[in-house]
C-alpha cells in the first residue's frame, strides 16, 4: 500500500515556504480531521514583498510540477476544490499557461487586487470572499473554519512544488532563494536548506568585493546582517538583498520600507496603522527620535494583531543597530 502523503510530508520535515516555516504535515493532518466536509485548498501566490520572486520562477519554469502538488492535495482530501491565488501581475502573465495543466479538475484562479497584507492566509480568505483584506482572529484556524466557514488548506506555491517532489521521492531538502540588490548575478537559485548565506553568495558569484550588508527574509520586513554574520542558513522567505554600504543611504532605504508598510498594512489595528505613518514621517525628515521609536517597536511587537505589525520593527532595529545610526 502506498504510504500516505501526510506521513511522507512528516518524514521529510517539509516546512512551509511562505516565510513562516510552519511544518506542512501539521496543516495537512489537521485538515484530514475535517475531510468529510467540503474542503478548500488554496495555493498562495500573492508574493508582494520587494526582493521576493521565487514563486514566479516556479510558475514559469515548473508549472506542471506545481500543479501536480495541488492535484496531490485534491486526491488526498475528498470533496475538495482548489483555488490558485495569484497577485495581479502573475495572474495576467501566467493564468493561461497554467490552465493547460488543469484539465477538468476543480481548480480555479483568483486575481489578487488587494494590499500586501492579503497574502496573510486569513486576510487572503477575506479577500476571496469579497470582504475587506484584514486578518482574522485565530482560533478557529483555517483548517477548522476557513474560506466560507469550511476547512481550508493554504500553502505557498513552492510548498506545493515540494509536495510534488516528496510524493515522487525526489525531495532533497532544497529550497529556492531570491537574490537581488547590488549583485552581479541577480536571480533565483536552488540550494540545500543547510547552505549558509555566505556560501550561496559565493557559489552564485554574488559575494561583493566592497563593504556591504544584507537584508534577509524579505526586502521590507527582513532583518539586516553584516558580512561576518552570514554563516546562518535559510531565513524567512529565503530572500537575499545585498546593499553596498558606501552607496546606500540608510534613510532612503528606511523610507522605502516605511512607504511599503504604510501603504500595504490593513489599517485594522492602531499600533500598525499609526506607527507605520509616524516612522515614515521621521525618515522623510531624516531625523529619528530613538526614544519614541523604541516605544513604538515595543507596542508593535506586543500588541499588533498580525505578524506584519509584530515584524515591522525588525528591519529598522537591525539597521539602526548594525550601522550604528544612533552614534551618528
Amino acid at each position: 500500500m502506498e504510504k500516505d502523503i501526510i506521513l511522507k510530508l512528516k518524514e521529510a520535515n517539509l516546512l512551509g515556504r511562505g516565510g513562516a516555516n510552519f511544518p506542512t504535515w501539521i496543516k495537512w493532518d489537521s485538515l484530514s480531521k475535517n475531510e468529510n466536509r467540503v474542503v478548500y485548498i488554496i495555493a498562495n501566490g500573492s508574493e508582494g514583498e520587494p526582493g521576493c520572486f521565487k514563486d514566479e520562477y516556479i510558475i514559469k519554469n515548473y508549472p506542471e510540477q506545481f500543479i501536480e502538488g495541488i492535484k496531490i492535495a485534491l486526491r488526498r482530501f475528498p470533496h475538495s476544490e482548489a483555488i490558485i491565488y495569484l497577485n495581479h501581475i502573475y495572474f495576467d502573465k501566467y493564468k493561461t499557461s497554467l490552465e493547460k495543466y488543469i484539465g477538468d479538475l476543480p481548480i480555479t484562479f483568483f486575481r489578487k487586487t488587494a494590499r500586501y497584507i492579503a497574502g496573510e492566509e486569513t486576510a487572503l480568505m477575506s479577500h476571496i470572499e469579497g470582504m475587506r483584506d484584514e486578518p482574522r482572529v485565530r482560533p478557529p484556524y483555517p483548517t477548522e473554519s476557513g474560506l466560507y466557514g469550511s476547512p481550508t488548506l493554504v500553502n505557498n506555491i513552492e510548498t506545493f512544488y515540494r509536495v510534488y517532489e516528496i510524493a515522487n521521492d525526489k525531495y532533497k531538502q532544497m529550497t529556492f532563494y531570491s537574490i537581488s540588490g547590488d549583485v552581479a548575478h541577480p536571480g533565483v537559485f536552488e540550494f540545500s536548506e543547510d547552505t549558509s548565506i555566505r556560501e550561496i553568495l559565493v557559489k552564485t558569484k554574488n559575494w561583493p568585493t566592497f563593504d556591504f550588508f544584507v537584508q534577509l527574509g524579505g526586502g521590507a520586513a527582513g532583518s539586516i546582517f553584516l558580512p561576518e554574520e552570514l554563516t546562518l542558513t535559510k531565513y524567512g522567505a529565503a530572500s537575499i538583498v545585498v546593499h553596498n554600504r558606501k552607496k546606500t543611504d540608510p534613510y532612503a532605504l528606511m523610507r522605502d520600507w516605511a512607504e511599503f508598510f504604510a501603504a500595504e498594512n490593513c489599517d485594522k489595528c492602531t499600533p500598525c496603522r499609526e506607527s507605520s505613518m509616524r516612522i515614515l514621517k521621521m525618515v522623510k525628515e531624516r531625523k529619528l527620535n530613538f526614544e519614541l521609536l523604541e516605544e513604538m517597536f515595543f507596542v508593535l511587537e506586543k500588541t499588533s494583531f498580525c505578524p506584519l505589525g509584530r515584524g515591522m520593527p525588525l528591519p529598522y532595529k537591525t539597521l539602526i543597530s548594525k550601522l550604528q545610526l544612533e552614534d551618528k
